[in-house]
């Protein structure tokens, strides 16, 4: 079958190969037929080895298919269901589990060390334990959580991360109030859903900041009051804050030095929401007397800080309802023959999400 391998960690190119077959079916695990998977840029974080993913590897983890096979023990699940791809699905018996933050659970990276793909070179990783950049794979039955008929494959493959994350970090980890002024620094899809969880919650102001016109363009469309360069974004704080700093800021770039600009422009007293994943050794610094006086929140979101099931949910029933726009979100369509070009396209801003269709 078709997919797309990076051989070595720091290349910045994909080979799409034909020679490739999804392996590790058995009890406990599905075999699902991609239909559809969004570039996230987790993928090429870990391409780059921002974030650590053995290599060769396949990239994805923000897919939707159909499930081809069940392992023995799999219940819930059928041959034909519809479902997303959950990367981080909970075991339910771990300690983060049982204090209900399944989204901490650590069983699903654990997959990530296990090759669910061959070749005749060798053993291939699926990214997160799972790797959509293909036309079929195997992954735990945790992992393919099934979704109503009327969603799209396209669309549920962007609830499976990028919407989850970005909603979730406004709903559930900062838990935007009403009335209250937000600032988001990167506007990319997990951005733009942040600002549409903002929106959902009823924030007064949102201030959408990015150096890429197209991106500060979208962010309008999809809530944002007012859009902003980087160098803009003092001048919007003293016009809407009168100087005193943001209720929320939302920090999606992944980078200790956009975590410095978004702890600068959060009020005394405010909150500050670390979203984008960054590398390990990309240091976030503040001294002790600011930390202590200023009584910033500082608080990481992880997939979305709450439990993931439940946020497909919720999504799921905000886009019903019109309340989010998740098709707009999709500015370009390919095909797996061209996620180079997807690549390029999201590197420099051009696409906010690509969806790749099988």
């Amino acid at each position: 079958m078709r997919a797309a391998v990076l051989h070595e960690i720091g290349q910045d190119k994909l080979e799409v190969l034909d020679d490739v077959e999804a392996v590790g079916f058995g009890p406990g695990k599905v075999k699902l037929r991609v239909r559809a998977t969004g570039l996230c840029h987790s993928d090429v974080s870990a391409m780059s080895g921002v974030l650590p993913q053995p290599a060769p590897f396949i990239p994805g983890h923000e897919g939707a298919g159909e499930v081809i096979d069940i392992g023995d023990g799999v219940t819930g699940l059928s041959a034909g269901d519809r479902v997303l791809v959950c990367w981080l699905p909970a075991c339910g018996t771990c300690p983060a589990c049982r204090r209900g933050q399944t989204q901490l659970c650590l069983a699903g990276f654990m997959n990530a060390g296990t090759p669910n793909f061959k070749r005749p070179g060798g053993d291939v990783f699926g990214f997160a334990g799972t790797g959509t950049f293909t036309e079929e794979v195997v992954v735990d039955a945790g992992c393919a959580v099934p979704i109503p008929d009327d969603v799209p494959f396209e669309i549920a493959a962007l609830i499976g991360c990028g919407v989850t994350t970005g909603l979730g970090a406004a709903i559930n980890t900062a838990q935007v109030e009403a009335g209250s002024s937000v600032a988001v620094i990167g506007c990319g899809g997990v951005g733009i859903s942040t600002i549409q969880g903002a929106r959902v919650q009823g924030a007064a102001q949102i201030v959408a900041v990015d150096p890429v016109a197209s991106r500060r363009e979208a962010a309008l469309r999809f809530g944002a009051t007012e859009a902003v360069a980087p160098d803009g974004l003092a001048d919007a704080k003293q016009r809407i804050t009168a100087g005193e700093g943001f209720d929320y800021v939302f920090e999606v770039v992944g980078k200790s030095v956009t975590a410095r600009t978004a702890y600068e422009n959060t009020r005394r007293g405010g909150t500050l929401c670390i979203v984008g994943a960054g590398a390990m050794d990309d240091n976030f610094q503040v001294n002790m007397f600011e930390l202590f006086f200023d009584e910033k929140r500082i608080l990481p979101s992880m997939y979305g800080g709450g439990d993931v099931l439940r946020s497909y949910e919720r999504a799921i029933a905000l886009w019903r309802a019109g309340r989010i726009d998740l098709e707009s979100m999709i500015t370009h369509r390919v095909q797996l023959a061209e996620i180079n070009d997807a690549l390029d396209q999201m590197r420099t801003g051009e696409a906010l999400r690509t969806c790749i269709e099988f």
